[in-house]
């Protein structure tokens, strides 16, 4: 009797709480990206608000070195979940570039916030377009970012050979303002969120002029070779303190993603936390705005989408082909 009881009281309890509160023992790691840029603000809200809502998940946001090396990891088959670039994801998926040999199956869990390359330099240093950094020290990003795979595709598309036609560094956002603060190199190549703190930081920095420089009009050739993946934009001149004008841009979307190994009651828990929660994020990182079921659209991302992914985005009367 004792176990009929119990078993009644369970059963109730699971059907009170709905689907959307079913509890999994997980233990779940968000790759995020460097410290001094856009993916761990957002990626450590992320974690807080899965740990607190999601009954029996414990979320931990890692730093890593970015879109690269989430995918990767994602790819071991553990529980990872990342943010990355469409770009990086759909080479993952099809085992190219950075890749080879290794593909992941990884799949969609939402389309997050749009990603801006920056071409950044100072005044003083020549560097007036692209093909000005033939010749320069340049930093194309650290090696487990998709800022280096844009990056490499920027620098072919203005007909430059990334490792003859420049000095290159790896480095991240944050050592790649210090070096140039420093004058250790001439100019960086990052893609990321806006604002990202640490360009704040070289721009709000006395005595420097920061240059961002214009590269939209590469687009069409970036996207002629690897699909539509990148955009035309604009990083508004009211962006960063001391910009001369708006910078036109190539934008990548960011993507929150998984292991297509991840339960389908995972994944539904994680997208509804994520777009009930919200608000929480938006206080963390202002690029939260941007998560919208508006925004979730099949061809948004080059990858299939989760099951759980789109049994939420069904619910809530999002179409999806």
């Amino acid at each position: 009797m004792y176990r009929l009881i119990k078993a009644l009281v369970v059963a109730a309890v699971a059907v009170t709480a709905g689907p959307a509160l079913a509890a999994e023992a997980i233990n779940l790691s968000i790759g995020t990206g460097g410290t001094g840029g856009v993916y761990y603000p957002p990626g450590g809200g992320m974690a807080n608000v899965l740990s607190k809502h999601v009954p029996g998940m414990q979320a931990t946001a890692e730093v890593t070195g970015g879109s690269v090396d989430n995918l990767l990891l994602i790819g071991t088959g553990k529980p990872y979940i990342g943010l990355t670039m469409a770009d990086a994801a759909q080479d993952a998926l099809r085992g190219e570039e950075k890749f080879k040999g290794k593909k992941v199956p990884v799949r969609t869990l939402m389309v997050l916030y749009p990603n801006h390359m920056h071409v950044v330099t100072v005044e003083g240093t020549g560097i007036n377009k692209v093909e000005d950094l033939k010749g320069k020290r340049v930093s194309t990003g650290s090696p487990g970012s998709a800022t280096e795979v844009m990056g490499f595709r920027l620098i072919e598309a203005a007909k430059l050979d990334k490792d003859k036609d420049m000095r290159r560094e790896r480095l991240g956002v944050a050592e790649s303002v210090n070096a140039l603060k420093d004058r250790k190199i001439d100019a960086f190549i990052w893609v990321g969120g806006l604002p990202t703190a640490a360009v704040t930081d070289l721009a709000a920095t006395p005595g420097v002029k920061i240059k961002l420089i214009d590269h939209a009009h590469f687009v069409s050739a970036m996207n002629q070779k690897y699909g539509n993946l990148y955009v035309e934009d604009v990083i508004p001149r009211t962006t960063y303190p001391g910009m001369a004008g708006d910078n036109k841009q190539a934008t990548v979307m960011n993507l929150l993603v998984s292991n297509e190994n991840l339960s389908e009651q995972a994944a539904y828990n994680i997208v509804k936390t994520i777009f009930e929660k919200r608000d929480d994020l938006i206080a963390v990182h202002k690029d939260a705005t941007h998560f919208k079921l508006e925004n979730q659209k099949e061809a948004a991302s080059p990858l299939p989408w989760h099951p759980g992914a789109l049994k939420y985005l069904k619910e809530k009367g999002v179409k999806m082909k």
